[in-house]
């Protein structure tokens, strides 16, 4: 299938990282803290893809690095306590996943150095001075953070399903992230020609009742959010949307290849592939205050023909000639 890929990665230098600040390290191999908003089975292929990084720059787990993971299992209030017991572990670095978890993170520590995963803008949030240059000891991706994201997955529904005009924008509210995401919603609309609807979701039990709301109200597709509680539940998600002859576009390849039909999004594994080449510049002195934020280089549109099918839906074949990747 067609591969497509947008580079942009923002460059710089800046101050000197004081030593002192550095935290302190295992004898004989460095620690390395690593938190996932996700449960251990959601993440296992993005953890794979970290270690395959790691090893790719000869680091070997048990001999010349540590791995100290905590994982918050979709529940954005273990976060902070997860985060202070790996500070208190005092690792060289600590990589971690998602918006909450960088910036609980951030406020556990100001001293050890962090490379995160945020969809915010670092620079708004308080996580850098500036993309180019950070400045302080956080470092990593601004990930889906493009405002015209949510525009560009709502185009493509609306592609993939020709002569839809309402739609479902499903968030959880106590989500940051979710919440900032729609800033871009009304513009987004008004161009597509979209009128939509915000069903919010705070809990996997409460999944049912929102589709059920959208197929009361006549909705015709939906957009549903990649944040942790989403994510950690998405079979469930994706199969009550087939269920319900619901079109619906997601943002992970995960949603895709777990019934979703249609994905798009950067690739989870091709960040934290990345990001491991970040932790290696940091464990051979690097001050993440010196290491630009960079940007995803790889976003994937992923469709489920099997999910189409299913639904009685029949996908365009020019749209599936843009798939970087069709499951059937």
């Amino acid at each position: 299938m067609k591969r497509r890929q947008f580079i942009s990665l923002l460059g710089g230098a800046a101050a000197a990282w004081p030593l002192a600040a550095r935290a302190q390290q295992p004898t004989g191999q460095p620690l390395v803290g690593l938190l996932s908003p996700l449960s251990a089975a959601a993440w296992v292929h993005i953890l794979a893809a970290f270690r395959r990084g790691m090893r790719d720059l000869g680091y070997v787990e048990g001999a010349n690095v540590a791995f100290a993971i905590r994982y918050a299992d979709g529940q954005v209030a273990r976060l902070p306590a997860l985060a202070n017991e790996l500070v208190a572990l005092k690792p060289a670095v600590i990589a971690v996943g998602s918006p909450a978890a960088v910036l609980e993170t951030h406020k556990a520590t100001r001293t050890i150095p962090i490379v995160g995963v945020t969809s915010d803008d670092p620079t708004a949030v308080g996580l850098a001075a500036s993309l180019a240059r950070p400045g302080g000891n956080v470092t990593g991706f601004w990930a889906e953070g493009d405002e015209a994201l949510i525009g560009k997955q709502l185009d493509l529904l609306k592609h993939a399903v020709p002569g839809i005009s309402r739609v479902g924008i499903m968030i959880n509210p106590d989500d940051a992230a979710d919440a900032r995401s729609l800033k871009a919603l009304p513009a987004a609309a008004r161009a597509l020609g979209l009128a939509v609807r915000v069903l919010d979701v705070r809990t996997a039990a409460e999944f049912e009742a929102a589709f059920g709301a959208a197929v009361r109200e006549g909705l015709q597709g939906l957009h549903v959010s990649q944040s942790p509680l989403f994510y950690a539940n998405r079979t469930q998600v994706t199969a009550i949307a087939a269920r319900a002859g619901l079109p619906a576009v997601y943002g992970f390849r995960e949603f895709a290849a777990a019934g979703g039909l249609i994905s798009y999004a950067a690739s989870p594994p091709d960040i934290w592939r990345r990001n491991a080449g970040l932790v290696d510049k940091i464990l051979k002195g690097a001050s993440p205050g010196d290491l630009p934020i960079e940007r995803p280089t790889q976003f994937d549109l992923v469709v489920n023909l099997k999910t189409a099918k299913s639904m009685g839906l029949t996908i365009p074949e020019p749209f599936l000639l843009l798939a970087d990747e069709v499951i059937e």
